[in-house]
Order: structure tokens, then sequence, then C-alpha cells
């Protein structure tokens, strides 16, 4: 049998023909094959991040490529290198997520036969869910809390709590995440039921495709028989009447069935224009849950995770800067870590505050708010009950003492000035003064957790 090494290398030859030398030394080069056994081809890949972006842009033409030296279908593996406690070890073992051959049966609901008993054996069938999207990735805050408890609940015992559940929110805030999180706990707890995921869009599809074909009946059979129905986006059957009225008979028959069925919209059910009257009060039946956009201490959990998992190492003050720019849309801020891994990546250079800025004004707009000296110092003046009189004092008392350090080192985070002219502003101090206040902050902000959450109340106050 011909190396691994020797097939990888030939494979690299067909690839290099078909992408740009920047797209091959980015993407190809980094890999490195590692065995050849049983039909399994194995390569080792820098992080999770590359492994994804792989299989989303290229495994069409890794495979073909694998194919085409081989003579088989090797099933493909990554290792992800991994770093533990700073220790490069053997990595993570990820199989490639591949399609079934099309000989072999793995049907859904795309492709709908006339008999609706034999469109998916039970051993074939497809959700359509994505299991990187769980609970253990949907992470809790204030702005998820209800939602996220009403999911966890219908886990438990689906049917027979909360139904239908109906989640509302603007985009980019987890309502597909959520979907996919209860549906994937309700196929790991109950494996005999029927879980469906799918968009509204492709519901429509479908059912243009089945009136075409004059198979509406085993349309609507086909998804009467489903024990977990997740609908994602219902707004967009708005003006689809026929559409809507053959969902209309599927959540009927499901409800009185007791079976659970999950939608998702932009908007609240009664917001909802172009949707039939009927439906609607339908949707209000069971639980209606909004799902707001993140919290700041949200957006740092997701942010870290995000890190985490694609490999990167990234500053905490890197973190903060990104959480408190990138407010609106949790798919934001996945996309600056995503845009930071490939420039780091490309261009071969640590991830630093100044990429991170130029990164994120690309992604969003950010406001240029006017923070002053001035406003700082009331602000930490009025917070910590001190007179601003006694700020630019020349106390030594603790609490002052405190109050004049944050006022310099926000000056200095916030302003362009030096720390010479920072310290004339605050009590006439020279420039060592300021410096050494800076540093004491600092020192203070990594160790104690409490002084954390003081300088960051102070600083959602300046941007108010």
């Amino acid at each position: 049998m011909e190396s691994y090494k020797n097939i990888w290398n030939n494979c690299m030859e067909i690839i290099k023909d078909n992408v740009s030398d920047k797209a091959f030394q980015t993407w190809f080069v980094p890999i490195i094959p590692i065995k050849y056994q049983d039909n399994d081809f194995t390569v080792q890949v820098p992080s999770h991040f590359f492994y994804e972006y792989l299989e989303e842009h290229y495994a069409d033409l890794i495979y073909a490529s694998l194919a085409r030296i081989t003579g088989k279908n090797p099933v493909l593996y990554y290792r992800i290198i991994v770093d533990h406690s700073n220790k490069k070890g053997g990595g993570t073992i990820l199989q490639s997520e591949r399609p079934a051959p099309a000989n072999e049966v793995n049907k859904t609901a795309t492709q709908l036969n006339k008999s609706p008993n034999r469109l998916v054996p039970a051993t074939a069938w497809n959700p359509n869910l994505n299991p990187r999207l769980s609970f253990h990735n949907f992470f809790e805050g204030e702005s998820n809390l209800l939602a996220r408890r009403v999911g966890e609940s219908i886990c438990e015992n689906p049917g027979k709590t909360f139904n239908p559940l109906f989640i509302h929110g603007c985009s980019g805030v987890g309502k597909t995440h959520l979907c996919h999180a209860i549906g994937n706990r309700i196929a790991e707890c109950f494996p005999e039921k029927k879980v469906m995921y799918i968009s509204s869009h492709l519901f429509q599809v479908q059912f243009t495709d089945a009136s075409r074909n004059n198979v509406s009946n085993d349309f609507i059979n086909f998804y009467q028989g489903i024990d977990i129905l997740i609908v994602d986006d219902i707004q967009e059957l708005a003006g689809k009447e026929k559409t809507q009225n053959a969902y209309f008979h599927i959540f009927n028959h499901l409800h009185l069935l007791g079976k659970q069925i999950i939608l998702t919209s932009d908007k609240a059910p009664a917001e909802l224009q172009g949707i039939e009257e009927r439906l609607i009060s339908r949707f209000k039946w069971g639980a209606t849950t909004e799902l707001f956009k993140p919290d700041l201490e949200l957006r740092k959990k997701i942010l870290r995770n995000k890190i985490k998992q694609d490999g990167l190492k990234i500053s905490e003050d890197i973190v903060e800067y990104i959480a408190e720019n990138v407010t609106d849309h949790i798919r934001d801020l996945e996309g600056i870590i995503t845009s930071l891994v490939a420039h780091s990546l490309i261009c071969n250079r640590e991830v630093d505050l100044e990429l991170t800025k130029r990164v994120v004004s690309k992604a969003v707009k950010i406001e240029k708010k006017q923070i002053t000296i001035e406003k700082i110092q009331d602000i930490v003046s009025t917070y910590f009950k001190i007179d601003l009189k006694e700020i630019h004092s020349k106390s030594r008392k603790r609490e002052i003492v405190q109050a004049r350090q944050v006022a310099m080192f926000l000056s200095k985070k916030y302003t362009d000035y030096s720390y010479s002219h920072i310290g004339s502003l605050v009590g006439k101090r020279d420039h060592a003064t300021v410096l050494h206040a800076c540093r004491a902050i600092q020192d203070r902000l990594d160790i104690d957790k409490t002084f954390r959450v003081t300088m960051s109340d102070i600083k959602t106050l300046l941007k108010r």
C-alpha cells in the first residue's frame, strides 16, 4: 500500500491546481498527515476553527482528491492541536461529518415518497439538528434566562408542559441555537422520538414541490408523524396561504396527540403580519418567551467560549473591548473572533488591541462617545460619594486616594491625553503619580473580583 505521506502529497498536488496560492499556503500547507489505516485517513490541523473552515469550504475538494489517489472513499478524521497547561499534546480527534453515499438509506423530509410509511426508516432518521448547538454552549444570562429554563423544562417531558413554545426576538440573539439545543437534548433523552428541525423557508419549498407533484397529502402525513416539530422563522410564511393551511392541519394534529411544537419568530405572535388569525391564536396556547440582546457579562461568556474553542490566545482587555463595542448580535461576537483567527493565521501575528480595533471597526459601527476628564471626575466622585474638591486635594485618606487613582486610570483609558496632562487636571499631580495610579489600579483589577465589579459599574455610567 502506498504510504499515507505519499498519498497526501499527491492529493496536495491536485488541490494546489484547484485553489489560489494564498489559499493553499493558508489552509493546506499547515495540514500534517498522520496515518491511513482501515480506510480511515487522519490529518492534523492547528485549531478547531481551522477544522471548521476546511469542512465548510474545502471538504469536497479534499475528499475528491483522496478518492482519486486511493481509488476508494476514505473517511477523513481531523486531529486538532490542543494546549493543556502550555503542553501541546496529541490533540482532539474529530471525524468529518460527511453525507451518506447516494446508495445508502438516509432520507430526510426533503425527499418525499408517495408512501409516508416508507418515507424515513427509523434507523435512518435525520432530525436536521446541528450537534454543536447544545445547552452546554448556550450560556445563561438575564437576556435569555426565561427562554432557556422553559426549554430545559420541555426537554424533561416534551409535549406535556409548555406546548407550543413560541420563541421570539430580533436576529442574532440565539433563537436558532436554543431550538437546536432543545432538539438535541430531547433526541438524547428520548431516542425513540422523532425530532425534526426545519426552517420555514425550507418548509415552504417542500410544500411547493409536493403540491407540484400532487403529493401534498404525503407531505402533511409525513409531518403529522413527527413527535417534536421545530419550525424556525415562522414569520417567513407570511402571505403563503396554502402553506399556512397545510401547517394549520399539521399543528392541530400534533397538538391533539400531545406532540411537542416549537416555533421561532422575529416578532411576538400579536405583532405578526400576513399570518392567519387562527394560527396566531394557536401560537398563544402555550408559552411565549422573548430572547433579548445579550448583556455585557453574557457577551463576555460567549467570547471566552469561542476563543477557547478556536484555540486562540486573547487577553482579557481585548475580550472586554469586543464585549463593550459589539452589543447587538451573538453572531457578530463570534464573527469577530473568527476574523481575528483568520488574521492571526494569514498574517502570522499575535492578536493585539490594535488589530482587534481594526477588525471590530469593519464589523460594527462604533459610536464615538465624548468622555472627558471632567466627566470622569464627576462620575467617580459621585459614585464614591466624595466631593470633587477632595479628589483635587492633597488628602491621603484611603477612600480619597482610591477615587483619585480611579479617575486617573479611567482618564488614561478613555482619552488620548498624556500622563502629565492628566495629572495637571486631576489634583495637579505629576507624570509619575499618574503612572503609579494606573499601575496600582490595574494590579488591583487583576486580583480583586469585587473591585472589577466596581470598575465595571463606573464604566457603564461613563457610557450613558
